[in-house]
């Protein structure tokens, strides 16, 4: 049987389209938020259904073909180039179980979509930043989320999920089953995630905002969050974010070409203590904006204001033990204002309930550190990453796979290894060997199969 007969049996087992290069719609089908890099697969199929994701992995390994997923495209790591690409982008269903406070949520539903259908029965989800991230991404590479430092990460509130691995097999898995802690924090190794079942929480409102501080109250203000840091509850997570805004319309005029510190806080808890703790940070001096406020919890993505149009970037990071003065230091004379550097460069601060052993075993580690740096450049920064890396060298422990975005031809073993200590490593590639031996999964921050 020819190869071309053989696709086409193929594309008849499909409820969902299927594009192939030069087909009308293929170019639009593959587009996600990443635009710097984007997969070129020899055969997109548009899932609708478990069935019909099963089906493409099932095809993908009859004929040797590595497979790529994508419902967002908000953290491709690794474009494909040929293969076959799963895409998720219509399995968007959303069941609220209010009375387990849990929701059933498809590989394509969006975090802001979850949030508001959680809202409607006053609860929420631990989301991230970024309301068109997509839920199940975000999930398998553990999920920090606005409020982490208080109920931990993401990931270790999914109760159960529908996986499909190489071999064309659907598994329900819960806390206990072998894959269950590794498939969370493993960004996508071992197979398709279609469905998953995660714990909601009883929030509606949330304490946060930003405060942005202009140019020559840069180092004042990262001295200062930073001491700041060591005083907070775990109710409160944060971030301070260096950056310089372009000098172009679409930026509000306050921040127009400005070089600021921007600090977010989120805070679960009254608005009255918000302000008693906020209130240290208030004191570095005049601000560009302040909206630090109460709010209701589907306003949360307003906190970080991340974009929210396709765009091309580059991102690295370092976990880090201490955030000392010396470290600040660093940081400012490798990526502040007098540097010259082109990036974003957040500080967050972890520690509280990101730094408990998990109960789920979720493939997380570097529980240690207090703080991560992200590190955001166009594609043309690597070199800049690798700078501010450099500088923070002393105090880094490793990396977060869930931070690592673009920039495939840096994915390689140790840079994967890097996220993970030696026998957590060593127990994904085992499971990897025996799930994917083939390593069809492999367009991602990839767990070889130990040989």
């Amino acid at each position: 049987m020819g190869n071309d007969t053989a696709q086409t049996l193929a594309i008849d087992a499909f409820t969902g389209p299927v594009f192939r290069p030069g087909d009308p719609d293929y170019d639009t089908e593959i587009a996600g938020f990443q635009t710097a890099y984007t997969h070129r697969p020899a055969l997109v199929v548009g899932a609708v259904h478990t069935e019909d994701v099963r089906a493409a992995v099932e095809y993908a390994a009859r004929h040797d073909l590595p497979i790529a997923v994508q419902a967002t495209g908000h953290g491709l790591s690794v474009a494909a180039d040929g293969g076959v690409l799963i895409s998720t982008r219509r399995m968007t269903g959303i069941r609220i179980d209010p009375a387990s406070r849990t929701a059933h949520i498809g590989a394509g539903v969006r975090a802001g979509a979850l949030v508001e259908a959680a809202a409607e029965h006053g609860l929420a989800p631990l989301n991230g930043s970024s309301p068109s991230v997509g839920v199940v991404g975000y999930l398998l590479g553990g999920g920090v989320g606005l409020l982490a430092r208080r109920y931990g990460y993401a990931a270790e509130h999914v109760r159960a999920i529908e996986l499909i691995t190489a071999d064309g097999r659907v598994w329900t898995l819960t806390p206990g089953d072998e894959l269950f802690g590794p498939v969370l924090g493993s960004g996508g190794n071992f197979g398709v995630v279609t469905a998953l079942d995660v714990e909601l929480l009883p929030l509606t409102e949330v304490y946060g905002g930003q405060l942005v501080f202009d140019t020559p109250l840069v180092e004042r203000a990262l001295d200062a969050w930073r001491r700041w840091t060591a005083t907070v509850p775990d109710e409160l997570t944060s971030t301070v974010t260096m950056l310089a805004f372009p000098d172009i319309p679409q930026v509000p005029a306050p921040l127009r070409g400005r070089y600021v510190a921007s600090i977010r806080t989120a805070f679960a808890g009254p608005a009255e203590e918000g302000e008693r703790l906020v209130a240290p940070l208030r004191a570095v001096g005049d601000r560009l904006k302040d909206d630090v406020r109460a709010m209701s919890y589907t306003e949360s993505h307003t906190i970080h204001s991340d974009p929210d149009h396709p765009h091309a970037y580059v991102a690295t990071n370092a976990m880090l033990d201490e955030f000392t003065e010396d470290a600040a230091a660093a940081l400012l004379v490798a990526a502040g204002p007098e540097s010259g550097a082109d990036a974003v460069v957040d500080v967050r601060h972890l520690g509280g309930a990101l730094a408990r052993p998990s109960e789920a075993a979720i493939a997380v580690d570097h529980r240690e550190a207090g703080y991560i740096v992200r590190i955001i450049t166009g594609p043309e920064g690597t070199a800049t990453q690798a700078r501010i890396r450099a500088a923070l060298a002393p105090w880094t422990l490793g990396n977060s796979l869930n931070f690592l975005y673009g920039a495939g031809s840096e994915a390689d073993e140790a840079q994967t290894r890097a996220g993970y200590r030696p026998e957590t490593y060593a127990r994904l590639a085992a499971l990897k060997a025996e799930h994917d031996p083939a390593n069809l999964f492999r367009f991602n921050r990839n767990i070889r199969p130990a040989h």
